[in-house]
């Protein structure tokens, strides 16, 4: 069969996930043919099994791969390697891998893809506008207080909706393969900078309060958080969030043509969705 029969499907991993969701809508408002790949799905795809890989990926043209939890997990570079291989093997060689900017493990696996043969393009991103809206950070806004063991670091957050519309521009588009887009916001903020822009929205007295590390492990641990999730998240912020990504890039209009979302204009319209404002239990 030939893989870029545009009749064939587009395989989206993660495809109920923060950005994968997000691509799914994107591709089927462009009337391509879809396939989610998710443990959920009718026929389910499990990064944990192996097994259910070649019965997703057979008759697919094209395939989003965005790893969970994070490709800076122990065992994610073989994990990612092996599920390429099998692509290939059933003759899908177009693939977009979502990355993360500032870690070595993603970096590793970008090369890994690389030189693996595929068509590739790499989306490789900052941290997510939506991890304020979408994950324990809403809980934690939800209280007025959001506690993190972050100083003053600037990050140059970005949209989720700006990261799907580079993955489906490069999943239909074959301008796009070999190219590596290293995808920021516009501007740079600080986590206290960003919370203040949320309060600023939501209309609410949200604070952002600097804790030690040791005090956020200890929070998570009594919250119940699995070690290896709590390894990763402290890894994400005392190291990945150092400093070393606070830079802004082109990456967004390099493949689109236009300039990145705008924080400000993300805390306004998901302020009016009404996220930020239940009460719910926070994780700090």
């Amino acid at each position: 069969m030939n893989r870029y029969d545009e009749t064939a499907p587009i395989l989206v991993l993660g495809g109920t996930g923060k950005t994968g969701q997000r691509v799914v809508k994107r591709l089927i408002e462009q009337g391509q043919p879809v396939r989610i790949g998710s443990r959920e799905a009718a026929l389910p795809f499990d990064w944990d099994a192996p097994e259910t890989w070649a019965p997703v990926v057979e008759g697919t043209r094209a395939i989003y791969i965005a790893y969970h939890p994070d490709l800076a997990v122990p065992g994610a570079l073989k994990t990612v390697g092996d599920f390429v291989e099998t692509a290939l093997r059933a003759g899908v060689k177009r693939m977009v891998l979502l990355s993360g900017r500032g870690e070595e493990e993603a970096e590793q696996t970008e090369q890994m893809l690389i030189a693996s043969g595929a068509d590739w393009t790499i989306v490789r991103a900052s941290w997510f506008f939506q991890n304020f809206s979408e994950t324990f950070l809403a809980d934690a806004i939800n209280t007025g207080e959001v506690a993190l063991p972050i100083g003053d670091v600037k990050e140059p957050f970005i949209d989720v909706e700006d990261i799907a519309d580079v993955a489906a521009a490069a999943l239909t588009d074959p301008a796009h393969i070999g190219k590596l887009y290293e995808v920021t916001g516009p501007e740079l903020l600080s986590f206290s900078e960003a919370v203040a822009g949320i309060a600023a929205a939501s209309e609410k007295p949200i604070r952002y309060r600097q804790i030690p590390a040791a005090d956020y492990k200890a929070a998570m641990e009594q919250a119940g958080v699995p070690e290896d999730m709590i390894s990763l998240v402290l890894y994400l912020f005392t190291t990945v969030l150092d400093g070393r990504n606070a830079n802004v890039t082109d990456g967004v209009s390099q493949a689109l043509g236009r300039p990145p979302r705008r924080f400000t204009d993300y805390a306004k319209r998901t302020a009016l969705t009404g996220i930020w404002g239940a009460e719910t239990a926070a994780l700090a």
